[in-house]
């Protein structure tokens, strides 16, 4: 098995911070510039995340299976053309978003769902074919963590950076209306940048079974369907992740919130996102120590057992700035974990799915998995608008009592239920351990020689 050299991991992790750049963006800015920008209702806000995310995640496996069947010539890459030439269109419909034309409120939320549903095309036709690389890459298990490990450092420090600088540079230029696109382009130059590191720097490298080597033959409906529910670990991960990205989303939308309203000042938002996620870098370096000490499964439910732990502390306890920041980095510190340790485990799963079938369909079995974070994301979108309505939110004035009571709710209660039901999907249902993928690894290499 191919091992990789440090600089092709190092690189491999810029592509994801490219996609922060853009993806951020809207999990941690969107609503906020729904509700106090555009002037849509909270819960029209919510609505506008469920559907045009139910609208992606339909998206996904379409555009897997058109990356899949794609004519190529000999030794040409698959996957990295479409991930560069995608990123550039993510770029400027990442900054088309933020926008607000002077429409009436019927113009600018059918204005949002237009944009947003473009913006999760392009998204779609960009993160696919780089979530696929990984498993182009290497087959070796460990440096499939590794991968993983640098995916979920670079995804990181794009959420840590676009915390710190985003809104002080919005509360820098004259309004609101102007700030946020400025800002959001900014960012999206240097995740275009950052894509561009991983499209000169990694390769594919995974030789595939003849059948699949071949010119790519049309890829059905019928063939997608096979490919998931031929595929246990794969259906495992997808119910998991539903639970463990819509968890993380909402409590990414709704830090601000708190920090404005139950922490009396929105410009604590680079403090707070600044500690907090940088702890979570810790969690990157922890990941690969503890899947090789415990095994990638194991290693996922210590993740969120930690932060179930973290959460549930700081909901019950008095709200006090300082040890609100502890048990928020150390919920952050241990949702790392598994959310890093999950493109592993899908990598786990392209290959098992080859085993299973004989066709190596990598593309689509990543664009599946992403149907289960863009479902996951409806619901954390949803459930933030949604939950902003039923506590009585309402912008820029003091909140009562219980709204306070709701955003805090938001933030730390349902992350807790959402991962505690992970768990039990993930311990309870997942079997494909590493000793049985390195089973499978071997019985492919033979085949494929």
């Amino acid at each position: 098995m191919k091992k990789l050299t440090l600089r092709e991991r190092v690189t491999y992790g810029f592509g994801d911070m490219g996609n922060g750049f853009m993806f951020d963006m809207g999990q941690l800015y969107l609503l906020k510039f729904f509700t106090d920008v555009a002037g849509i209702p909270a819960a029209v806000g919510g609505i506008i995340f469920l559907i045009t995310k139910v609208f992606d995640a339909i998206v996904d496996p379409i555009v897997g299976a058109f990356i899949e069947s794609r004519k190529i010539k000999p030794g040409s890459s698959k996957y990295k053309p479409v991930m560069m030439i995608s990123s550039i269109v993510l770029a400027i419909l990442s900054v088309f978003v933020f926008l607000t034309p002077n429409f009436s409120i019927v113009g600018k939320i059918i204005y949002a769902y237009i944009s947003y549903m473009a913006w999760g095309v392009a998204y779609s036709f960009t993160n696919i074919p780089y979530g696929t690389l990984a498993a182009t890459m290497t087959q070796d298990p460990q440096e499939r963590t590794s991968l993983a490990a640098f995916r979920q450092l670079g995804s990181t420090i794009a959420l840590l950076i676009s915390t710190i600088v985003v809104i002080p540079m919005v509360e820098k230029l004259p309004n609101e209306r102007w700030g946020y696109p400025v800002a959001i382009g900014i960012m999206a130059l240097i995740g275009i940048a950052s894509f561009y590191v991983t499209f000169k720097n990694c390769h594919e490298q995974v030789v595939t079974t003849s059948k699949v080597a071949a010119t790519p033959e049309k890829i059905t409906f019928k063939d997608i369907i096979k490919t998931v529910f031929t595929n246990r670990p794969l259906l495992v991960i997808i119910f998991m992740t539903i639970f463990s990205i819509s968890a993380f989303n909402l409590r990414s939308a709704m830090l601000i919130y708190f920090c404005q309203y139950n922490l009396g000042n929105m410009m604590l938002l680079p403090y707070v996102g600044f500690v907090s996620i940088a702890c979570s870098l810790l969690g990157v370096v922890a990941m690969p120590i503890l899947s090789k000490r415990f095994g990638k499964k194991n290693t996922v439910i210590i993740g969120f057992a930690i932060s179930i732990i973290a959460d549930v502390i700081n909901f019950i306890i008095p709200l006090h700035l300082v040890t609100f920041v502890i048990l928020q980095s150390i919920g952050y510190f241990g949702l790392s974990i598994p959310n890093g340790m999950t493109w592993a485990l899908v990598s786990d799963a392209i290959d098992y799915g080859e085993w299973k079938t004989g066709e190596k369909r990598g593309a689509i079995t990543y664009s599946v998995f992403n149907f289960s974070r863009k479902i996951a994301q409806s619901i954390a979108g949803f459930a933030s608008g949604i939950g902003l309505a039923l506590i009585g939110y309402v912008p820029k004035v003091a909140q009562t009592a219980g709204s306070l009571l709701g955003i805090k709710g938001l933030l730390l209660l349902y992350p807790a239920i959402s991962l505690l039901v992970a768990i039990v999907i993930i311990a309870g249902l997942y079997n494909l351990s590493d000793k049985k993928y390195l089973e499978i690894a071997s019985d492919l290499r033979k085949r494929n020689s």
